[in-house]
């Protein structure tokens, strides 16, 4: 273990320093525990319940053979604000369990995360902001949410289960994913790139991670990727792609630890990993187009027509908000880059 690059790592993560240390301290002792977030035992803002288990993630069908994974993000349904089944059955809880149960991260700076300096570590972030707006147009309140903890391999098992009425956690809409759930139209534009240490001869995702470590979170469009060029050809066949954690934020801890010599993973999430780390940056340039969309059972079509009216309100009052206050420190004061097009709604049924 490199302690000095631990340390050197450690004391450079700012705001977030006592979540990231945290899970520094967790992974030194236990060697990479199943999640690395803990229940936070409530519901409602802030609250959240942990969602990691023995099960295992629903591996990927055929491809649909209609889909074009470049027109993914366009097989949603028109937007409507009727009720329907799905958001009847959400409607209809009584009590205390009425609230909207979202699948989210609370280890992704600035996405979704426990801000260790507000009163009650309360959960913040960009996809946060996203959750509390969706309540409040389908029960009146932004604060009747119950979070749910979901690792990256979790993500469609617990929307097939019924165990969350949706997920928003920085989850890329393809062709795969359109087999299993349903997704809204885009919210949030970005692609795959490299993160290594400043000091590493990585320049980005080329020749230079032949014989390379690289770290990616189950599940996750990185590793399909890597998966993907490693089968054609375009990625080096000495590069390891084996090592894969729960969570992104255990491939940064991963790459501090020297366990692993670069990431692979959502520029998005990239750059808020490195504002975490100075001694680490991004590598090259972004090497694919993703967009990120709310995803929802298949059948659930009146609660995926109703999250896409509700974006296109967010869109036109409240994104750009959002993004200032969690994104342009990490990813530029420049949004354009990051918006996603003009939805377009191809999906028929």
């Amino acid at each position: 273990m490199n302690v000095r690059r631990v340390r050197a790592a450690l004391r450079g993560w700012g705001g977030v320093s006592a979540m990231a240390a945290l899970c520094a301290l967790v992974l030194t002792f236990a060697l990479l525990l199943p999640l690395t977030q803990s229940s936070g035992g409530g519901e409602g803002r802030g609250g959240v319940t942990d969602l990691a288990g023995p099960r295992v993630a629903v591996g990927s069908p055929a491809r649909a053979e209609d889909c074009e994974e470049s027109e993914a993000q366009k097989q949603t349904l028109p937007p409507s604000g009727d009720d329907g089944p799905a958001i009847d059955a959400i409607k209809s809880r009584t009590g205390a369990k009425r609230k909207l149960i979202v699948g989210i991260d609370q280890n992704s700076y600035r996405w979704g995360y426990r801000n260790p300096n507000a009163e009650g570590a309360k959960l913040e972030g960009f996809d946060i902001d996203l959750v509390h707006r969706i309540a409040e147009d389908i029960l009146g309140d932004p604060d009747d949410v119950q979070f749910k903890a979901i690792p990256t391999s979790q993500r469609i098992p617990a929307i097939q289960d019924g165990r969350v009425d949706m997920v928003v956690r920085a989850m890329t809409i393809t062709c795969d994913r359109l087999d299993q759930v349903a997704f809204s139209a885009p919210y949030f534009k970005t692609g795959q790139q490299v993160l290594a240490p400043k000091s590493s001869s990585i320049k980005g995702y080329d020749g230079s991670l032949a014989g390379k470590r690289i770290c990616t979170a189950a599940g996750s469009t990185a590793y399909a990727k890597l998966e993907a060029d490693r089968r054609a050809g375009r990625l080096a066949s000495t590069a390891d792609i084996s090592l894969t954690v729960p969570n992104q934020l255990d491939c940064l801890v991963r790459l501090q630890l020297g366990e692993a010599d670069a990431v692979v993973t959502d520029a998005a999430l990239a750059a808020s990993q490195a504002a975490q780390d100075p001694t680490v940056g991004l590598r090259g340039t972004a090497f694919t187009t993703e967009y990120y969309g709310v995803a929802m059972k298949k059948d659930a079509d009146d609660l995926v027509r109703r999250v896409n009216r509700i974006l296109e309100d967010y869109r036109a009052s409240g994104w750009q908000q959002s993004y200032g206050t969690w994104l342009s420190a990490t990813l530029g004061k420049d949004a354009s880059p990051s918006k996603p097009p003009a939805p377009e709604y191809l999906r028929k049924s």
